[in-house]
């Protein structure tokens, strides 16, 4: 059986030597023997119910289960770690192409009728026809077209999105 599933709200890591790159492999190991199991024992066939259960096992994990190196829950490591200014991860930049930076984008020529395909739909885009445009997948699922490449410190010019805000 084989399982796409997302994780909505897990931070990107950065590995910077190979003992650290070595742990982040090992938890993604961890969940990949984990999963399987549970979700034929609890009989989950469909991605939104997995996704349901992910999000409490993460939780459970996190919070409740001693980390045999270091002694303490994940969630109190990383707590004290922030506590202490020793955490690596830093908010997202808060520059307005960043969404966009960080989505899935195709360069589309539209239509003569200004349409664009999204998903199995055909979206009508104000600009005109034969022109290129910017369709841009969000890693959330969300769609957006933009009239040019995102560029750094600007605001895009979008022409259509399901985002929401």
């Amino acid at each position: 059986m084989g399982w796409a599933l997302k994780f909505y709200d897990i931070s990107f890591l950065y590995a910077p030597t190979p003992q650290a790159k070595g742990k982040i492999e090992r938890e993604h190991q961890f969940w990949q023997k984990r999963l399987p199991p549970y979700f034929a024992s609890e009989k989950i066939t469909d991605l939104e119910s997995a996704n349901r259960h992910i999000n409490d096992l993460r939780h459970h994990r996190n919070r409740h289960e001693t980390h045999r190196e270091l002694g303490q829950t994940s969630q109190r490591a990383w707590d004290r770690a922030k506590n202490e200014k020793r955490s690596v991860i830093r908010p997202a930049p808060r520059c307005p192409c960043w969404p966009y930076v960080w989505s899935q984008r195709t360069t589309l020529k539209l239509s003569s009728d200004c349409r664009v395909p999204i998903g199995s739909q055909r979206v009508h885009i104000e600009h005109p026809p034969g022109s290129k445009v910017v369709l841009c997948l969000h890693p959330s699922g969300h769609h957006s077209v933009l009239a040019a490449q995102p560029e750094p410190k600007q605001k895009p010019a979008i022409l259509f999105t399901n985002r929401p805000r």
